[in-house]
C-alpha cells in the first residue's frame, strides 16, 4: 500500500532511509528502473555491508553507511523512510523536489519492554509549483495523510519525545485518519499536522 501510494515512475531519484539489508531498496530500484537511481542509507555498518553485498549487481543502487538524519540529502523525487521518525527532518523536506513524495513511519514513544510503540505511515507530498528556497514567505504547506498502521524500529536523530506523546494522543482519538496537510514554518522550524482546523501534532527543532 505504501509503495503503491508513492506512484514511483521510471527514471526517478529515490532516497531510502533505513535500508537494512536492502530488501525494500531492491524493490525501489526495480520500480524506478535502470534510468532511475536509489541511494540507500543505513546507519549500522554490518547491515550496510550486507545490503551492499546483496545489491552488488543492481547498477542503479548506491549504499551509504551513514545516518541520513545527519547532513543534507540529494534532490529526490521519492524519499522512503524504513524507520520510525516522530517528525520529518528539515533535510528530508528540503530534498523533496516539486511534486515529490516522502513516506515516513511516525510512531509514538517507546512501548512496553522498550519496544517501539504503534504508529502509522505518513505520506507527504510537495506541491508541483513549490519553490521553498526562492519563496519570501516563512511558511510552506504540504499535502499529508496517514496511509496505514505501522510499527518499526526508531530512526536515530529523527525522534522527539514531546511530539511522540502528541502523536500517541492523536492516534487514540483516531484523529490521524483526518490529517490532510503538514504546515512547515521554515524560519521557526515548526511543524504541524493539520486535521481540518485542529492541531494534531507539533514538532519543534532547534534553529
Amino acid at each position: 500500500m505504501c509503495l503503491a501510494a508513492l506512484n514511483i515512475q521510471p527514471g526517478e531519484a529515490i532516497a531510502h532511509i533505513g535500508a537494512g539489508t536492502g530488501y525494500y531498496t531492491a524493490i525501489l530500484a526495480k520500480l524506478t528502473g535502470p534510468s532511475g537511481s536509489v541511494i540507500a542509507y543505513e546507519i549500522e555498518a554490518d547491515l550496510a555491508a550486507r545490503a551492499a553485498a546483496n545489491l552488488y549487481d543492481v547498477p542503479n543502487v548506491t549504499v551509504e553507511n551513514r545516518n541520513a538524519a545527519d547532513g543534507p540529502l540529494p534532490p529526490s523525487d521519492v524519499i522512503y523512510v524504513s524507520a520510525g521518525a516522530t517528525g520529518p527532518l528539515d533535510t528530508w523536506l528540503d530534498a523533496l523536489r516539486p511534486a515529490a513524495a516522502c513516506c515516513s513511519r511516525s510512531p509514538p514513544p517507546t512501548g512496553p519492554s522498550g519496544a517501539p510503540g504503534p504508529g502509522a505511515m505518513l505520506l507527504i507530498t510537495r506541491p508541483q509549483n513549490a519553490s521553498p528556497d526562492a519563496s519570501p514567505t516563512p511558511a510552506e504547506i504540504l499535502a499529508a495523510r496517514f496511509l496505514s498502521a505501522a510499527i518499526f524500529i526508531h530512526c536515530i536523530g529523527a525522534r522527539d519525545d514531546a511530539t511522540g506523546a502528541k502523536l500517541a494522543e492523536a492516534f487514540k482519538r483516531a484523529d490521524a485518519r483526518n490529517v490532510h496537510s503538514l504546515h512547515r514554518h521554515t524560519r521557526s522550524r515548526l511543524y504541524r499536522l493539520v486535521r481540518r482546523q485542529n492541531l494534531v501534532a507539533l514538532h519543534r527543532r532547534p534553529p
